[in-house]
């Protein structure tokens, strides 16, 4: 059988042999061919993914540290801003404004809508519908900063109204990556919190404007002295130009800057649909006519006073309060009666700085020579305290008679400084005496002759104070700021209220105030209180003490020896109504005897002249310490009918809504909230009663015969009315006083040194306090009736003869008429009655 031979190929073939008979070696199965980039493709997916992955987590924990971070802005919703406290005169004239940001806040309500269209426009386009980032907005930006790279332009701005806000009311304003991101996610919540009008209310109160300025309509009151609805719309669109950059669009020093900025917001606001384009061309046609008022006129006077109110607002509603609280302040102040105090105390300076402190030469000299003074004299500082109508001049030539002077003066607000000259004449400076060395410690100024030739006064180049004579034209006076200084307080005794209050010569040269801050000896000021004690214990007026020397053990060894006035006494029994009109120091002494010092001082306290005065004889004198406001309240009392006065500086504070929220009067007064067919309101006068009326009346009735007859003769010349007061003088005539009242007006005058010392041999109040209260007085009543003292029910008025025969109407408790004791083998004092238990006008 014959074999067929299999095919190589078939499939059951055999496998081929090398040739040398091996079998081949098995091979490996055929896979298929893949698309290599696909891995690749693979590799990068994974990366995006795990980068994605890694770059959520990262955002998350960003996100979630920025929200911890994030502060609270729920606060936003009843925000108010700072705004400026402002304080007012009693005529509503405005005093001051106290702001550490100058802002008036205005409600959206409020603002023009074309104002707010105006900062829409210009800060952010699309604000009435993004939700606090604006994504087109940072393209926008990203954009222009690409286009501008490596130019070294700043990159423009992308934040959003509502950004603004987040960044200027709770992020700050650090320029950081993690700020902006703190800033965009604050915003988009803020935008879930307050609707879109409150934001932008808070923005255009808050954004910081230039000139001292914060928010839309303090902006508008400085830089246009307009209120917002009086704005035109060149002026609108020149407020929307300034919160970019407000120092470079200053309309004053770059005005075409200015101008081209305001232009741009006319544009954008006209691409916005909220102008035509014919107020778009009328608006860019307007001038920019910028005032630049910062502040609005306020009372020239009255600065103690103002600062005196300040502290008190600062007590009372803390520092952040009293200064951005937006409180409306309601004060006491009088400014025609302030203005005359100030006058009244500075001529009474000056007429004693004349008298007694003679002549301490210029305030400078210039180093130049008297030709060459100009660039000087406008080099040197203004001397502190200088009087509006006084001038600093240089001297230029001095002869035996006159000295020629030359100053420079502005002619108009801002015009150039001009040389002006004027003459001093010889005969105008005989007060001008030269200061002799010192004498003892705490000594009066001791002065040479008056001066014979002009040249003992003033030399070629030395700058002295000069002021105009307005009735030699050419002719001017030589002035100098006084050494010695005074405080006066005016009040109203039935409310307390403090009309006028004047803390020295002038605010800019001490704002120390004297009236209410220094403590100084009241003299014999204090005398009428130690007479109070002895009238409440039922001592007559006409009671008689001795006038004789007295001497007293001190305790340490050492013998007290008072004496009165001039160092004499009369040795005879005086009555007590004559002691105090007098001053007599003896008699006071032995009321005080009498009366014992705790009674004294127990009246002192009542009072509040000196509270806690402890019980010493020296204190009947007036050795305590006391203030011009507090003898100013106390002699009050007096006029008032015994009732504690409180004095006031404020009569009453509102907050920014207008609600009162403190007021001056304490007053209950029942029925002033009823409806208007209701009877009229009715005040209780719930003051405490310090003293009964008829002792108050007494002592005011003994105080009239001190004007009248006594030291205070000078401070009723010429009033024509009643007047009642009392002159004080401390030992070596160290402070000089005078506290005096109508039934209208309270006035208390101090006078001296701040470092006490002697004002000179018999410089007395009365002879210097009490003509400062006369003119004070006369400007306080001027042109009102005469108002009689009214004498309370119950008082016996007696017709009785007084020790130098004149025949007065003197004031008697009930029953006491005709106890008056003999004293020492003196008479009592004969007294007839005329009325008795009788009230009325006195």
């Amino acid at each position: 059988m014959q074999q067929t031979p299999l095919r190589a190929d078939g499939p059951m073939a055999a496998p081929s042999l090398d040739p040398e008979g091996a079998p081949p070696p098995p091979q490996a199965p055929r896979r298929r061919r893949r698309f290599r980039g696909f891995g690749i493709l693979r590799l990068l997916m994974v990366l995006v993914a795990v980068l994605g992955l890694g770059g959520a987590v990262a955002g998350l924990g960003l996100y979630n540290q920025l929200a911890a971070e994030l502060p609270d802005y729920r606060w936003l919703a009843d925000y108010q801003p700072q705004q400026m406290s402002r304080i007012y005169a009693a005529d509503s004239q405005l005093m001051a404004e106290l702001a550490n940001e100058r802002r008036v806040f205005v409600p959206i309500e409020a603002i023009p809508l074309r104002l707010q269209q105006a900062f829409i426009s210009a800060e952010d386009q699309r604000f009435r519908e993004h939700h606090g980032v604006d994504p087109a907005g940072m393209v926008r930006a990203l954009v222009a900063w690409a286009q501008n790279y490596g130019s070294g332009r700043r990159m423009q701005g992308a934040s959003t109204i509502t950004q603004q806000v987040a960044k200027n009311m709770l992020v700050g304003s650090d320029r950081t990556l993690l700020r902006k991101l703190r800033e965009a996610l604050l915003a988009m919540r803020l935008e879930r919190a307050l609707s879109k009008e409150r934001i932008l209310e808070i923005y255009l109160n808050e954004i910081f404007m230039g000139a001292q300025a914060y928010g839309v309509a303090a902006a508008a009151q400085s830089y246009f002295n307009k209120p917002l609805e009086a704005l035109t719309l060149g002026e609108m669109a020149f407020l929307a130009a300034l919160p970019k950059a407000p120092n470079n669009y200053n309309p004053i020093r770059f005005p075409e800057q200015a101008r081209i900025r305001r232009n741009w917001v006319i544009e954008r606001m006209a691409e916005d649909g909220a102008i035509t384009a014919a107020e778009a061309e009328a608006g860019r046609r307007e001038p920019i006519d910028a005032r630049l008022t910062r502040r609005p006129e306020v009372v020239a006077v009255g600065q103690h006073f103002t600062e005196d109110v300040r502290r008190e607002l600062i007590t009372r509603f803390g520092a952040e309060q009293a200064a951005g609280g937006g409180l409306v302040v309601r004060t006491s102040l009088d400014p025609e009666l302030q203005a005359a105090t100030e006058n009244a105390l500075r001529q009474g300076l000056l007429a004693y700085d004349r008298r007694r402190g003679g002549w301490r030469g210029g305030v400078a000299r210039l180093p130049f020579g008297p030709n060459d003074w100009q660039p000087a004299l406008e080099a040197l500082p203004r001397t502190p305290g200088l009087l509006p109508g006084w001038r600093q001049a240089v001297v230029q030539q001095v002869s035996e008679r006159e000295a020629r002077v030359a100053w420079l003066e502005r002619v108009s607000p801002r015009g150039p400084l001009e040389p002006r000259t004027g003459i001093i004449d010889l005969a105008d400076t005989a007060w001008a005496r030269a200061v002799l060395p010192p004498g003892p410690a705490n000594a009066a100024v001791r002065l040479g002759p008056p001066p014979r030739r002009m040249g003992e006064v003033v030399i070629p180049s030395d700058v002295v104070l000069v002021e105009p004579n307005p009735a030699r034209p050419g002719r001017v006076f030589l002035r100098q700021l006084p050494e010695v200084e005074a405080a006066v307080v005016a009040l109203d005794p039935a409310t307390g209220r403090i009309l006028a209050m004047s803390g020295g010569w002038n605010y800019e040269r001490s704002q120390f105030n004297r009236a209410s801050q220094a403590l100084r000896q009241p003299g014999s000021s204090f005398k009428p209180f130690v007479y109070l004690a002895a009238l409440e214990d039922g001592i007559p007026p006409n009671q008689r003490f001795l006038d004789t020397p007295i001497e007293l053990p001190m305790g340490n060894g050492q013998i007290w020896r008072p004496g009165n006035y001039g160092g004499s006494a009369s040795g005879a029994a005086v009555t007590m109504r004559s002691a105090l009109e007098r001053s007599l120091n003896l008699v006071t002494v032995r009321i005080a005897q009498q009366v014992t010092m705790p009674r004294v001082s127990d009246v002192a306290n009542r009072f509040g002249v000196i509270p806690n005065m402890p019980p010493f004889l020296a204190m009947s004198l007036g050795a305590g310490e006391t203030t011009v406001v507090r003898m100013a309240a106390a002699y009050a009392s007096f006029v008032n009918g015994g009732r504690r006065v409180e004095p006031s500086l404020i009569d009453s504070v509102q907050d920014q809504r207008g609600r009162v929220i403190w007021r001056g009067d304490q007053r209950a007064c029942v029925g002033c909230n009823a409806g208007p067919n209701a009877d009229p309101p009715t005040l209780t006068d719930n003051r405490r009663q310090i003293t009964d009326p008829i002792a108050a009346f007494q002592i005011t009735n003994i105080l009239q015969g001190a004007v009248q007859r006594g030291t205070g003769a000078r401070a009723g010349v010429g009033l024509n009315r009643p007047v009642a007061g009392k002159t004080g003088t401390t030992d070596d005539y160290k402070d000089n006083w005078f506290v005096g009242f109508t039934p209208d007006i309270v006035v208390a005058v101090w006078f001296g040194h701040d470092e006490p010392r002697s004002l000179g041999g018999n410089e007395t109040g009365g002879l210097n306090a009490a003509p400062i209260f006369r003119d004070v007085m006369e400007a306080a009543l001027r042109g009102s009736p005469a108002v009689p003292f009214r004498a309370p029910p119950g008082v016996s008025l007696v017709r009785i003869t007084t020790d130098n025969g004149q025949s007065i109407l003197e004031a008697f408790r009930p029953g006491t008429e005709n106890s008056a004791q003999a004293v020492d083998g003196f008479g009592a004092g004969a007294a007839s009655r005329v009325e008795s238990g009788l009230g009325g006008l006195y």
